[in-house]
């Protein structure tokens, strides 16, 4: 009987990292959207936000009701919790199902934000809270509730070996279902975070998130050796990954990125390492639609999605590239979703929003070929359009205004959001 193959799955940490950017962020429809693209895109996991921060509560429930529904299904959704009870509590009490735990495992962090008031091994000093013992006590309120748990050494990659070993050996011993590496400062190399990855994964046997940020512009270098290493000493490796590289600092490695890194690099094509699931011709839109809502830019330089991506001007590159785009293009622009024409309007537009009234409102929704059963269900979802665009803050896109209309219930509850003071 011939060995499973190890495989390479996406968890894609926009919702969750991504909106941690410095003066950017998402709306909660905006998140709910971007979900709903990952499914799509047969990503394998969202992490799609804190379920401890009572802004997201509303959030969170809708995207779960969404999964029950089987809108957002088969994608996995899960909370990021600090390795305290009370977090995992409120996960458990939301109905989350699948958690991150996280906590710093570096003698730097651990002195440094703890200021001695914490140590990372019991034995140091039993009398004092440890990293390990707070992990454990986190960790087993989560397990009592019967959720997947991923527990994260945050900066693992300025942590030595020797703990991190004992920290991941503890937490498998404890019912952890994965290890997420994380190189919290984009400190590794590729080289580095192979071998350690590896290193960890041979000792534990356990399978081994990675991730990785970008501040010095190897994230998605760092997140492939480290998966490439985790691989090779037999488990299951999970990448996170932001759209467009969305994230703290330099952010993190990016999910279009990883996927063609994966799919069409000369070393790794072959292996069929990747998600058989994972459709890259969902790039495009996924790409376009988080540029619009972050209110970024994709860089014109992007790989895949970006203006010049695919554009030729020296005579050598152009004469070339017409005579046959293998000669200095690595994959189709098709692949990605592109090539489709855009269409501008450059005439009368109506528009509906916050101020938008019930004929320029039927007018657009008529456009997506949305008829409404009667009267009030045509104001019904007029309000809830008003309050979208409220919430956002920009022009709603077609994909919003059909999510309102065909789930206006769970677009409620997203809408929603109570001051708990």
């Amino acid at each position: 009987m011939s060995k499973k193959q190890n495989k390479i799955y996406i968890i894609d940490v926009t919702n969750r990292d991504g909106v941690q950017t410095s003066r950017l962020g998402l709306a909660k429809l905006e998140k709910t959207l971007i979900n709903l693209y990952l499914n799509e895109m047969g990503i394998y996991q969202s992490e799609l936000g804190f379920p401890f921060t009572n802004h997201e509560i509303n959030y969170l429930k809708a995207n779960l009701e969404l999964a029950e529904m089987g809108v957002l299904q088969p994608i996995i959704l899960s909370g990021w919790c600090r390795a305290v009870k009370d977090d995992v509590k409120k996960a458990h009490r939301i109905g989350l199902k699948h958690i991150n735990i996280s906590i710093s495992t570096s003698e730097q962090m651990v002195k440094g934000k703890f200021g001695g008031r914490v140590i990372r091994d019991p034995k140091e000093n039993p009398s004092k809270p440890s990293i390990i013992g707070m992990m454990i006590e986190a960790l087993g309120e989560a397990k009592k509730g019967g959720m997947t748990v991923g527990v994260n050494a945050e900066d693992a990659s300025r942590t030595d070996d020797e703990f991190l070993i004992k920290f991941a050996q503890t937490a498998k011993e404890h019912g952890a279902d994965r290890i997420r590496y994380c190189d919290t400062l984009g400190y590794d190399d590729p080289f580095t975070i192979y071998h350690r990855v590896k290193n960890l994964a041979r000792e534990v046997q356990i399978p081994i998130e990675l991730h990785c940020h970008n501040d010095l512009g190897a994230g998605v270098a760092c997140s492939i050796a480290g998966a490439k290493g985790a691989i090779e000493a037999g488990v299951d490796a999970y990448i996170n990954t932001t759209i467009n590289g969305m994230g703290e600092r330099a952010g993190n490695a990016d999910l279009v990125s990883v996927i063609l890194a994966l799919r069409k690099s000369s070393g790794l094509k072959d292996l069929n390492l990747l998600d058989e699931r994972v459709d890259l011709s969902k790039a495009w839109r996924i790409a376009k639609y988080a540029s619009y809502a972050f209110g970024v830019p994709i860089p014109i330089n992007q790989v895949g999605v970006g203006g010049n991506a695919f554009a030729h001007e020296s005579g050598i590159h152009a004469d070339g590239a017409l005579k046959d785009r293998r000669n200095y293009e690595l994959y189709d622009f098709e692949d990605l979703g592109r090539g489709e024409p855009e269409i501008i309007e450059t005439g009368r537009k109506i528009t509906t929003g916050e101020y938008g009234g019930i004929k320029g409102f039927r007018d657009v929704y008529e456009k997506l070929e949305i008829e409404f059963k009667d009267e009030k269900e045509a104001h019904t979802i007029l309000e809830l359009a008003r309050y979208a665009n409220v919430h956002t803050q920009k022009p709603l896109t077609n994909d919003e205004l059909l999510f309102l209309a065909r789930y206006p219930q769970q677009a409620k509850k997203i809408l929603t959001v109570a001051p708990m003071i």
